[in-house]
């Protein structure tokens, strides 16, 4: 059986991420839920939130992601994951969200490894290849930029 993910997260990041991911996995709807934090919501009802979403969850596990460490979001989460049947890892982005599902079918502690390893891979610096962003060398005459 696939381990469950619960996002939480700063509204309205958490089910901005899960209909991203049901872009790609349109199929992994069932076993990933989204819980977004009101600015002005009591920590108490977020938790409750939280804690019925989790007893919902028709899976033998969980994996909790949460979008910053010290946070609103991820302070609840940290009171309401066991740390045996569910796992909390703070700094949730695309790409590792991605991966977990991918991942789904592997042990808690592998899964935990995924998401680390995609949410960290997929940070770079992309080089700009655009024409007017490249740099010339001083004798280049034979360029063809578009200019407006």
């Amino acid at each position: 059986m696939n381990t469950g993910i619960l996002i939480i997260a700063h509204a309205p990041l958490a089910s901005a991420l899960r209909a991203c991911m049901l872009h790609v996995y349109p199929e992994s709807a069932s076993g990933i839920v989204a819980l977004d934090v009101p600015p002005n919501e009591s920590t108490d009802t977020t938790r409750a939130a939280m804690a019925a979403l989790l007893a919902q969850m028709e899976t033998p596990q969980t994996l909790v992601l949460t979008d910053m460490f010290g946070a609103t979001p991820c302070n609840i989460a940290q009171k309401v994951v066991d740390g045996v049947q569910s796992r909390l890892v703070a700094g949730v982005n695309l790409p590792m969200l991605l991966r977990t599902v991918n991942y789904r079918h592997e042990s808690l502690d592998a899964l935990v490894a995924r998401a680390l390893t995609g949410g960290t891979q997929c940070i770079m610096q992309v080089a700009v290849t655009a024409p007017q962003n490249q740099i010339r060398k001083p004798n280049d005459h034979n360029h063809h930029d578009h200019h407006q």
